[in-house]
């Protein structure tokens, strides 16, 4: 097998922004005294006298006097006394109201800062073969084999081959330690100490190929061909804790919730399943999509919502609460939906696709409107995870590439792991 080859180095152009103009949308009312006068002591309207009289009496407390006008035009009172009867009698504010200029659109650059060639990436919608782990490294299946790129040294490294006829099927990382889990094609799991470039679990028990794989915690749920889920715990030896069955067909993804209590599948048969940890069982299951249901994202944000996408003959991306157990929203997206992600650092979101735009798309959640459209690789965005920092993701495609962009907004607390420069790295 090849290794990874380098590429050129992308040459970035930065694009020019250009800030809207201020606008003002503040009243300012002319020839008030002129007007009320006008309006209210035509001395040829036959009841000029009685508004004249009333006006007297109730705002300026006097007793009617014939030919009496309302207002005195003395030069160092007359607009105090206007000012007076209109804050009084109109109720308008004194202080004026501040009008924000609207905010110019988040720059996000079109073009991936980094590339790598991935020869051999499978082009399989039912894999998940990158996964970008909180310590920077990222794990890529390629074949048989599994490679670790370090995001701080740009260094990659082999991890394992695996004997011939077996692949790799889905590779992820622990949110705790070092520890990365590979699913291959025997229906086998092993789980590395990536420090210690060593096996430290090895489990059997599914009948098809493990194409999904989602840590909680200590445990490890893992999605198969044979459509079973399977929890286990890495600190134990034995066999699974939980075994979830309700798919009627092969699991194509997996997505633990953010207060880890639920997980979420999406199955060839067009399902989501919501399992539920302390109850050792379904919650409950959608049926709305019409396709295969891959991508998944939980929000990080309302633990209650679950993003889901379905495949080409869907293209639509819904959003379902698992506490009223209803569909709230859908988005028809237009292509096949292969991968979701939520912001860790707002409330945005990302998507990827495949037929036939083979775009990644960056949504507005608060209105589903489309931040960034960005395009580059030329077949199915079957890959997505992201960076450490929450600013970065990392797509791999058909296309043998892996692609690096920067498309999210700084965290508040700043622990950036991400890499913000263009550069080309040569993996051998």
């Amino acid at each position: 097998m090849n290794d990874l080859t380098p590429i050129k180095e992308v040459d970035l152009n930065k694009q020019s922004w250009t800030s809207p103009k201020d606008k003002s949308d503040r009243f300012i009312p002319r020839n008030v005294q002129s007007n009320l006068y006008q309006l209210f002591m035509s001395e040829e309207n036959s009841q000029g006298t009685l508004y004249n009289n009333l006006l007297q009496s109730s705002i300026l407390g006097k007793s009617p006097t014939v030919n009496q006008k309302l207002f005195n035009y003395k030069t160092e009172n007359k607009q105090n006394e206007m000012n007076k009867i209109i804050n009084n009698g109109l109720k308008f504010s004194a202080t004026p109201t501040k009008v924000e200029p609207e905010k110019p659109p988040r720059k996000i650059n079109k073009r991936p800062y980094k590339i790598l060639e991935a020869e051999n990436l499978q082009d399989d919608f039912y894999l998940n073969l990158l996964d970008w782990s909180p310590f920077n490294a990222l794990a890529v299946g390629l074949e048989n084999s599994v490679l670790i790129w370090s995001g701080h040294t740009s260094k990659v490294s082999r991890l394992c081959t695996l004997e011939d006829p077996d692949m790799v099927c889905s590779v992820a990382w622990s949110q705790r330690n070092q520890h990365l889990s590979v699913g291959n094609s025997m229906g086998e799991v092993e789980v590395w100490d990536v420090a210690k470039q060593k096996v430290i679990r090895k489990w059997n028990g599914h009948q098809g190929r493990i194409g999904s794989l989602a840590w909680n915690n200590y445990l490890l749920a893992t999605g198969s061909r044979d459509r079973n889920i399977l929890v286990r715990d890495v600190r134990c030896p034995n066999e699974s804790i939980q075994k979830y069955i309700g798919h009627k067909q092969e699991i194509c993804g997996l997505k633990w919730s953010f207060d880890e209590q639920l997980l979420a599948s999406g199955g060839n048969d067009n399902k989501l399943f919501i399992w539920s940890l302390k109850n050792q069982g379904e919650l409950t299951h959608f049926s709305q999509h019409q396709a295969a249901v891959k991508a998944i994202g939980w929000s990080p944000h309302q633990h209650n919502i679950v993003a889901s996408g379905g495949g080409t003959a869907d293209r639509c991306i819904r959003f379902f609460n698992t506490q009223t157990i209803e569909q709230v929203d859908c988005i028809d997206t237009g292509s096949q939906v292969c991968n979701l992600m939520f912001s860790k650092n707002s409330n945005e979101l990302v998507s990827t696709h495949g037929y036939s735009l083979n775009q990644i798309i960056v949504w507005n959640y608060n209105n589903m409107s489309k931040v960034a459209t960005l395009t580059g690789h030329t077949q199915r965005v079957l890959y997505l995870s992201g960076s450490p920092c929450g600013q970065n993701i990392v797509t791999g495609a058909g296309d043998e590439t892996l692609r690096f962009w920067n498309v999210f907004p700084q965290s508040a607390s700043k622990n950036d792991h991400g890499i913000t420069r263009a550069e080309t790295i040569d993996l051998r």
